[in-house]
């Protein structure tokens, strides 16, 4: 089918979330994608950060092919010997110490940052969070209560309690927003949806700092940052590289 075949298609049958690009890709490989009407593209955005390990890498697409011969899926009743082998091998990338909580998305992730800050301050009524003003935080209701822009909050009207923002690498600002409500500090290492800003080594460890000060957790939202798209796993371990003692919660 030609491009705008397929174009015409989708702009009768799906919601238009997206203003999108006349362009239909039908396949890729590597960092390359190619188009119906027979384009090969550079893609440059990773198809908006979710595809860091290319297209249809051979060895990828033979481990999918096998799992899904054996198993499609299996409740979190039972266990499983692949959860057990990449929970293993991501708690080795992160450092060594903690525990993976499997999920589908960034927004889900961050939604189990969110329930967890709120689980852990609960008995003191420390529910709220701290985040930055040009963040992004997915596009859930908490999400975008979370994210430090207007844009995606305009019509979904009345937010979720318990975000405020604070200007990003601005520690002063971050001390006094702080209040007897507040559970957590949530940062990207680098933000991506305002531009490129990069925390300081600085920054991170006076929040490390005050986090271990007041009692609040430090959470880190590398949904764009990380998977080695800085060179290590996260975001953080490459701004971090020479202070090997820093960790998030």
């Amino acid at each position: 089918m030609s491009d705008s075949g397929i174009q015409q298609r989708i702009d009768t049958h799906v919601i238009p979330t997206y203003g999108r690009f006349p362009v239909a890709i039908t396949h890729g490989k590597g960092c390359h994608v190619h188009t119906a009407d027979g384009r090969r593209l550079l893609d440059l955005g990773s198809g908006i950060a979710t595809a860091c390990l290319g297209h249809g890498h051979p060895e990828l697409a033979a481990a999918l092919t096998e799992q899904a011969s054996k198993l499609t899926h299996v409740s979190n009743l039972y266990y499983t010997e692949p959860q057990g082998l990449l929970a293993e091998k991501l708690v080795a990338l992160a450092g060594g110490s903690g525990k993976v909580f499997f999920c589908n998305s960034g927004a889900e992730a961050n939604e189990a940052l969110y329930k967890l800050t709120r689980l852990r301050g609960h008995e003191e009524g420390k529910f709220e969070i701290l985040t930055t003003q040009g963040s992004f935080h997915g596009r859930t209701l908490a999400g975008i209560a979370a994210t430090g822009q207007q844009k995606v909050k305009e019509g979904f009207a009345p937010a979720v309690e318990g975000f405020r923002q604070v200007p990003y690498g601005d520690l002063k600002t971050t001390r006094e927003a702080i209040t007897p409500a507040t559970g957590a500090i949530l940062v990207e290492p680098i933000q991506g949806e305002s531009g490129i800003h990069c925390a300081t080594p600085e920054y991170l460890l006076s929040l490390r700092e005050l986090c271990d000060e007041r009692n609040l957790l430090l959470l880190l939202d590398e949904v764009q940052c990380g998977h080695f798209r800085t060179g290590n796993f996260f975001g953080w371990q490459t701004i971090m590289a020479n202070h090997p003692d820093f960790a998030p919660d």
